[in-house]
């Protein structure tokens, strides 16, 4: 009888495999493949390819691969005494739930892996010809993925197990990319006095996975704000936001105005008009705002000012267009996530998103055309591909009916409006019929993550299920 998954789990657990920390972790799905027998391919980014025969009677079903990364998002308590390159973590158990004493768990993905080779070292479990495809740091651009060579995988069924609740099978993810957009504006000194305004509190989140969540976008709402503020003013500074995937919480002004400058009321009105108009989705929002002594201010045209926030407005953000096939799952996406102000002008920061190649690149063109239109310039990096949904998936159907059998509930299908490795199998082998799964997992990339052990043993049963029935 072959070790089982927990086990497996604790020896990935006790090998140091942070992004970019991958090659002992590697080594070791290597070493066990050797080990068993199995053929086995290691490349120069430490992704593995793991081939298992088919059990007999089997040989004539269609192959699978079982997908996971191997990397894990290395976060720990300031005050640990821990080095994620070289010692092992602490595995601890609270009733149903097993962490890591002091630091993040790594359960994304560990127990994918663990998962997969607890399959491929069963002699007992009845599958299809099995290729286990393990690939490195995802977590930091899905790098492992993108680098690797798959013209030697035949499988035509992929089982990804990067996701993190039971019940729920993925079935589509976004791709998307960096759009950087410069306003070129050249700022000159200016003594006068100042004001400062700054809009915060508002909730933010993963510009993919929260972006239907209807929150505002600080950026987007603070530029609004000074568009119809009256009193003659220049733009000094805006900034605000932190990455391009996160909605903005939080931005701020500083403007030189003339020494008669009044706001009359006008920012007050406008707090009480956001905190009404926002009250559900960011409960905490605020406007505050403050003169600033008399100083040298570095300031922009008006007329650059002006036309500077008309950009920020009408540049699209947000969920643009939604998937037909799974209501309410946003199909096309982005978001202005970082705004900030230097010397050669002011920078944006988006990012675009969609699950089809074609509708991405046409929502760059439009980012592009806005700029133009406005004397600024984009462009476009770091494209990652989407993974479509497929209507007919045989796979989404035959996980439905194995979840049924097993819990008596339904599935739920659903899709995310984030990367996924996925996207880029996808993109590929065309011809994948791919579902992305996983056990609940809390919290991950943190201190306080959490693996469900009643939830990982009902996946593990899940995944045995499957393989027993595809055909």
């Amino acid at each position: 009888m072959g070790k089982t998954y927990l086990e497996f789990f604790k020896d990935l657990c006790r090998i140091p495999h942070g992004s970019g920390n991958t090659k002992a972790i590697s080594d070791y799905c290597v070493g066990f493949a050797k080990e068993k027998g199995f053929a086995v391919r290691q490349d120069a980014a430490n992704n593995v390819v793991i081939w298992k025969e088919a059990t007999s009677g089997r040989e004539k079903d269609p192959g699978v691969i079982l997908q996971g990364h191997l990397d894990m998002v290395a976060v720990k308590e300031p005050d640990l005494d821990f080095d994620f390159a070289k010692d092992a973590l602490h595995l601890k158990t609270d009733g149903d739930y097993l962490y890591a004493e002091g630091t993040s768990l790594g359960g994304d993905d560990g127990i994918a892996v663990a998962m997969a080779l607890a399959v491929l070292d069963s002699e007992e479990l009845s599958h299809p010809r099995l290729e286990c495809v393990f690939t490195t740091d995802e977590e930091i651009g899905m790098i492992g993925a993108s680098a690797l060579d798959m013209g030697d995988i035949t499988g035509r069924y992929m089982l990804n197990m990067d996701s993190e609740e039971e019940g729920h099978v993925v079935g589509s993810c976004a791709g998307g990319c960096r759009a950087e957009v410069l306003y070129p504006s050249s700022r000159e000194k200016k003594m006068s006095p100042g004001f400062r305004v700054e809009l915060t509190g508002l909730t933010g989140g993963h510009s993919g996975t929260e972006i239907d969540r209807g929150r505002g976008n600080a950026i987007r709402l603070l530029a609004g704000v000074l568009e119809e503020m009256p009193g003659s003013f220049q733009l000094s500074e805006i900034r605000g936001g932190a990455a391009d995937n996160a909605i903005p919480a939080s931005a701020a002004a500083v403007l030189a105005v003339a020494p008669d400058f009044e706001e009359n009321g006008y920012l007050e009105t406008k707090k009480i008009q956001l905190q009404t108009a926002w009250a559900k989705t960011d409960p905490h929002l605020t406007l505050e705002w403050e003169p600033l002594p008399e100083s040298e201010f570095p300031v922009m045209k008006r007329e650059d000012s002006d036309r500077l926030l008309k950009l920020v407005t009408s540049l699209p953000d947000g969920p643009l267009q939604y998937n037909e096939e799974i209501p309410d799952m946003v199909e096309v996406s982005t978001n202005l996530g970082v705004i900030s102000t230097k010397e050669d002008g002011v920078h944006f920061v988006m990012a675009p998103r969609s699950a089809k190649t074609a509708d991405r690149e046409a929502l760059e063109k439009e980012i592009a055309g806005m700029a133009k239109a406005y004397g600024a310039t984009a462009s476009f990096h770091g494209e990652y591909p989407g993974w479509p949904f497929q209507a007919d998936s045989r796979l989404q159907q035959l996980a439905a009916q194995v979840y049924r059998e097993q819990t008596g509930k339904e599935l739920v299908l659903e899709g995310i409006h984030a990367g996924l490795e996925c996207g880029i199998f996808s993109e590929k082998i065309p011809e994948l019929d791919i579902i992305a799964f996983g056990p609940d997992l809390m919290d991950i990339h943190s201190t306080k993550e959490r693996l469900s052990l009643p939830s990982a043993e009902r996946i593990w049963k899940f995944l045995v299920g499957m393989l027993e029935k595809i055909s």
